[in-house]
């Protein structure tokens, strides 16, 4: 089913503008979510992230006014190519770390210079993920909120290994990015603090 982020701030146009496409719409508040549902057979589903479950009336303004980040969070954005981690206090920055390390592509080469490459590229995405979890260590030390992860989930599954992140606890979403800048970073935080709008549109 498509899914749109949405920020909070756009979520009451973004109603409005559904309701004006599919010749109004009914808006419901049910399973922590705000819904709504066209004539047409249209609708959408919208959801507070961070797993936060809505209670509040059926209406646009005071969901959207519901989205308030968590005092204590992080991001953690892991590929091959390199890792981006930060550390936030509501949606003040509080510190982060974007580092790039070179990992080679796949070769085409055949036989023991094929197992060479392997072996050396193995040997720089090791690396790359000692040093994610380095700075991930030091960055989110007792970070007792929500994590944001996302890149390329084996890439984060092996930084996530280490034993100075057993105590973090990876948010239910998942961020598809590209390798991490810090535009990348950015873009990402302004992403987790977005609504998740299912919609089915008729």
């Amino acid at each position: 089913m498509p899914e749109v982020l949405v920020p909070a701030p756009r979520v009451p146009r973004w109603v409005a503008n559904f309701g004006e496409r599919h010749g109004g719409a009914s808006l419901t508040a049910a399973d922590g979510a705000l819904r709504g549902a066209a004539g047409d057979g249209s609708w959408f589903v919208a959801r507070l992230p961070f797993g936060t479950a809505y209670d509040g009336p059926a209406a646009a303004e005071p969901f959207a006014a519901s989205v308030l980040p968590p005092e204590n969070w992080g991001v953690l954005l892991v590929r091959k190519g390199g890792f981006a981690v930060a550390r936030l206090a509501g949606e003040r920055l509080v510190d982060s770390k974007v580092g790039q390390r070179h990992v080679q592509g796949r070769t085409k080469a055949g036989g023991q210079s094929q197992q060479r490459f392997a072996r050396r590229r193995a040997n720089q995405a090791r690396q790359a993920y000692e040093a994610a979890a380095d700075h991930a260590a030091r960055i989110l030390a007792g970070l007792r909120g929500p994590l944001v992860t996302g890149g390329d989930r084996a890439a984060l599954a092996e930084v996530l290994e280490d034993p100075r992140l057993a105590g973090l606890v990876a948010e239910q979403r998942w961020l598809a990015v590209p390798d991490p800048r810090r535009a990348v970073l950015e873009a990402a935080m302004a992403d987790a603090l977005a609504v998740v709008i299912e919609v089915e549109n008729a």
